[in-house]
């Protein structure tokens, strides 16, 4: 087989992060549900697998979607403030892309085990990710999800009142994709 390039953006999947809440009165607080809006991922196949991949994510895309927990409902201007913080704490004006390549691909049970290099905030670490695959007739569906620790990118996570209420250090990432098999 020939070499191929596959080329995904949002309009074919989504790339979600939820928080936690920590502190003494994290009851308070919200978990939130927040949408990467734009990013771009390429994959590059040989043959039978892939063999490389990227993902590129426009910080300033950054969208909360829903608050659950808390004492009340998260309002829009609630989400508004969210996302003015997490932008504020990705420091996006400075570091407006987040990127993760691959050093290597393995084939595992369900799909492909995926290592390589995460890029947040101008630090980079290494990160491995299981992308569960499915064919689904005519459409192939990809889906993950990491634990991504957010001070070891140097992200330091919002907090009020003194820290009795901050955001949880680690953030899971959840990936979902699906798009038509070609002809």
């Amino acid at each position: 087989m020939n070499a191929t390039c596959w080329n995904l953006d949002a309009s074919v999947g989504e790339l979600l992060l939820h928080t936690g809440v920590t502190g003494r009165a994290a009851k308070l607080g919200h978990n939130l549900t927040i949408a990467m809006k734009a990013w771009e991922a390429t994959v590059s196949w040989d043959g039978d697998g892939p063999v490389a991949a990227e993902l590129t994510v426009e910080v300033s895309s950054l969208d909360v979607l829903r608050g659950d927990g808390g004492v009340k409902s998260l309002s829009g201007p609630e989400k508004a403030l969210a996302r003015s913080n997490a932008l504020g704490a990705l420091d996006a004006d400075r570091f407006p892309a987040i990127t993760f390549h691959t050093d290597s691909i393995e084939k595992i049970d369900d799909g492909y085990r995926l290592t390589g290099s995460l890029d947040i905030h101008g630090l980079t670490r290494p990160q491995t990710v299981d992308l569960h695959t499915e064919g689904l007739g005519d459409a192939w569906r990809v889906s993950c999800e990491a634990v991504v620790c957010q001070s070891e990118f140097g992200v330091k996570p919002y907090s009020l009142f003194l820290g009795s209420v901050k955001v949880a250090d680690n953030v899971t990432v959840t990936f979902t994709a699906s798009w038509a098999k070609d002809d």
